[in-house]
């Protein structure tokens, strides 16, 4: 039985205005009120997705988003971690030798803010990322800490040869996922949205039988593959709809609230 819903945002649950359409928070508030897990999975903060939480009315002391691409798991009320799988500051050297060497733009995050690279200029990733504090800073002055990924944000025709340029000596160190055509992702090894849903389902006491899922991109893979229910767009990636249960309308479409519609035909 589905009881938690995952879902992707960007090109998935937003329309291409990032908007999340009468139609689609319609089904997905009615399904919420019925008890039905209503989970975003993003690669970015809660901050920044914060509209879209009240939107949707996920505010309730059960409701939990799935953040940082599975790196965080975070109750939306009291802002508690259940669950957070970052990486320090030593693991970021080859990332950060490889920009350094070919002079590409980085943005690197913690689980709060973002560190702007200033050493090349260029990232595009403040027009992308809001509601979220940036900080300028040399990449030898970065603060030992954890980290929760790095970013290469750039003009996704510029972003391509980079990321079929990228070296072994980089690959190896990171799970790299290109989450849109201008944002390469470098997040901890074992990293993905699927562990993060994996806590999440057993902090309820449910697992991958009870749970559909919906996305679009190579980040969404995962949590698609290890679902009940793998919904993919159909404006997704052709491997990632190979991984799908089902390909539904694309996310101009409504497309979640199509399948939605159709599967809990009774509770709707």
């Amino acid at each position: 039985m589905i009881k938690m819903i995952a879902l992707d945002l960007d090109n998935t649950l937003l329309n291409n205005n990032k908007e999340i359409s009468p139609r689609n928070e319609r089904v997905l508030r009615k399904l919420h009120q019925q008890g039905i897990q209503v989970v975003l999975c993003t690669g970015r903060p809660i901050n920044a997705i914060w509209p879209y939480i009240e939107q949707l009315g996920l505010t309730t002391p059960d409701d939990y988003t799935i953040t940082f691409n599975g790196g965080l798991v975070i109750n939306n009320l009291t802002k508690e971690h259940l669950f957070e799988f970052g990486m320090g500051k030593e693991d970021l050297a080859p990332l950060l030798k490889f920009v350094q060497d070919e002079k590409i733009p980085l943005n690197v995050l913690d689980f709060d803010q973002v560190y702007e690279l200033n050493d090349f200029p260029g990232s595009i990733y403040r027009t992308v990322l809001k509601h979220i504090n940036f900080k300028p800073i040399a990449s030898k002055d970065l603060p030992d800490k954890t980290y929760s990924k790095a970013v290469m944000a750039i003009p996704a025709e510029k972003l391509t040869p980079i990321i079929k340029g990228l070296p072994v000596t980089v690959t190896k160190h990171y799970h790299a996922v290109q989450s849109q055509p201008m944002i390469m992702e470098f997040l901890p090894t074992g990293v993905n949205k699927a562990v993060g849903l994996k806590v999440l389902l057993k902090h309820f006491g449910e697992d991958f039988g009870n749970l559909m899922s919906f996305g679009d991109a190579d980040n969404d893979l995962e949590m698609i593959e290890a679902a009940a229910q793998g919904i993919v767009m159909a404006n997704g990636l052709p491997q990632v709809k190979a991984a799908a249960t089902a390909v539904t309308d694309s996310n101009e479409d409504d497309g979640v609230a199509t399948y939605c519609e159709r599967f809990f035909a009774t509770k709707l």
